[in-house]
């Protein structure tokens, strides 16, 4: 198959899918930034095939390729997450000194921003954040009136301060 028929046949399959293929991914991945990126490398991915005009579904083998993406991208959030340990010495430091973000961005913009992260993370995982730092309970008080356990409420911490560092970070 020449290389423009290909393409032809990719751009087609995108044009016809595209608004399915952001419903699939989005019942897969939470960030809507991420589901615009899986959907780029969906079509990289697509035009990446060599033997396209053999592929025999290739709506079915779109949405294969985008499961397999989105079984990827789960994997790598889940290793992300389970990197922190809010009780080490190290991320307390972190969490200690507030980051600088450049002189630009002053201390009202970043907390406005800050807000706006943490209205991003889920119900409890935002609920034991404020509880913990903003009136400063111990894990079994939170886990008590958030009804989990004291290691539940410490998964919360840990996936708030990744979260709050990867978006965080992309400013400036």
């Amino acid at each position: 198959m020449p290389a423009d028929s290909k393409k032809a046949l990719i751009a087609w399959l995108f044009a016809k899918h595209r608004g399915r293929l952001h419903t699939f991914l989005g019942r897969r991945v939470r960030r809507q930034e991420d589901i615009e990126e899986l959907v780029q490398e969906v079509y990289a991915r697509m035009l990446a095939v060599r033997d396209i005009e053999n592929v025999r579904n290739p709506e079915g083998y779109l949405f294969t390729v985008a499961a397999n993406l989105a079984k990827e991208h789960a994997l790598r959030e889940r290793a992300t997450q389970q990197a922190v340990d809010v009780d080490d010495a190290s991320v307390q430091e972190q969490v200690a000194h507030i980051p600088a973000f450049g002189t630009y961005i002053d201390a009202e913009a970043r907390i406005k921003r800050l807000r706006e992260v943490l209205r991003e993370l889920p119900p409890k995982c935002h609920a034991a954040v404020v509880m913990a730092h903003w009136y400063g309970m111990s894990y079994g008080a939170i886990a008590e009136r958030l009804g989990v356990s004291p290691h539940m409420v410490k998964k919360y911490l840990s996936q708030a301060l990744m979260h709050c560092r990867r978006r965080m970070g992309r400013l400036g």
